[in-house]
């Protein structure tokens, strides 16, 4: 299912910057989307992470074709992949359930209602970081309602966590990545900022930063396992560049939704808007460029409203993926993300590493001194 349509690009899409990757014959190359038509810019910039750095490739690049039927591959390759976490105070609450059900989906319901009486409301109407913040803390602890998760939602600190290696995202149409071992998970819809090296946002696009609330929900110290698996973070379906059509108070406003739709013909629709997010994403920028240098730029995920409760299978078990899925996430200004369910065993190999990627660039001729 790799293809591309029409239809899943920007509703304003004629006057969006649309960047992405696609497979041509001599290897990964960086595109350009104009009028519905791909435009090679690998003479311009090898890498995708080169062409958001300059911009002395716009107006030129070489047609490849049309669109449609595309080998799209995920829109991003040598930048480093981070997530936010607990960035909205719903998915706090469901963090704190998943530790006090040790991972246990069918004792999760139980749970919720009480929690989210208790605390939801106090959660959202503080600033992370305050003084009103670290009273609440105070006031949480000693009703015995503390939760490490509380502590990043509220705290100083954000969850900041690297998602997955260099070059190991897949994008639009690829199939999705769930352990085989997990049996409570579900699709995560947001919106990614692109940021450049010298840690100013660029762009945007969305992502599925595919999640394992059994693993994460029995310890908290699982969380690599629970996120970095084999094609278990996809993005796309382009990057869209920041400019006066597009800017970051698009990205603070944006509307997110989901469908998931079973084989089994069950189906599932969720939103997320990042009007409610905690913290703005600049700090977040901020907070990962606090003590650490990206010369290649990064990807972050800002988090997720969404939280999936409502029944599959049993009652009171909540949601899980089953093969098959198709989850589809959409936002007007940036389209549509399109992925199918598998297992990471299943799932495509990740055989193309950075030195194939540069391998490959070289035989091409494509690396040359003086690029950004």
């Amino acid at each position: 299912m790799r293809e591309m349509k029409s239809e899943d690009l920007p509703v304003d899409a004629d006057r969006a910057t649309l960047l992405g990757r696609v497979l041509l014959p001599a290897g990964p190359s960086p595109v350009a989307v104009r009028d519905g038509r791909v435009i090679d810019l690998s003479g311009q910039a090898p890498t995708l992470r080169d062409l958001v750095e300059t911009t002395a490739w716009h107006g030129r690049g070489v047609d490849a074709g049309p669109m449609d039927g595309a080998p799209l591959l995920s829109p991003i390759d040598l930048q480093c992949v981070k997530a936010a976490g607990v960035t909205f105070a719903l998915s706090a609450i469901e963090r704190v359930i998943e530790e006090r059900a040790r991972g246990d989906a069918a004792a999760a319901d139980a749970i919720r209602g009480g929690l989210e009486t208790r605390i939801g409301n106090d959660i959202r109407s503080v600033r992370p970081g305050s003084e009103a913040a670290a009273a609440l803390k105070a006031a949480l602890i000693a009703d015995g309602l503390w939760s490490q998760y509380l502590e990043v939602a509220i705290g100083p600190d954000a969850e900041v966590f690297t998602k997955a290696p260099v070059l190991s995202t897949v994008g639009h149409g690829a199939d999705i990545g769930i352990r085989s071992d997990s049996h409570w998970n579900n699709p995560e819809p947001e919106v990614v900022l692109i940021v450049n090296r010298a840690g100013v946002p660029v762009g945007a696009t969305l992502g599925n930063d595919v999640n394992l609330r059994d693993f994460e929900g029995r310890s908290a110290l699982l969380l690599g396992k629970a996120k970095d698996n084999n094609a278990s973070c996809a993005l796309g379906p382009f990057i869209r560049l920041f400019d006066a059509h597009f800017t970051l108070d698009d990205v603070r406003d944006a509307e997110l939704t989901l469908t998931i739709e079973g084989s089994d013909g069950y189906v599932l629709r969720g939103a997320s808007s990042m009007k409610q997010i905690s913290r703005d994403p600049l700090e977040l920028v901020r907070q990962v460029m606090s003590e650490h240098d990206y010369p290649d730029g990064f990807v972050l995920f800002l988090g997720t409203l969404f939280a999936p409760t409502q029944d599959r299978d049993d009652a009171g078990r909540g949601f899980t993926h089953k093969e098959g899925d198709i989850v589809t996430i959409s936002s007007p200004r940036l389209g549509t993300l399109r992925n199918r369910v598998t297992s990471c065993g299943a799932a495509a190999p990740w055989a193309f590493g950075i030195s194939d990627l540069m391998h490959n660039l070289g035989a091409r001729g494509l690396l040359t001194e003086g690029r950004s």
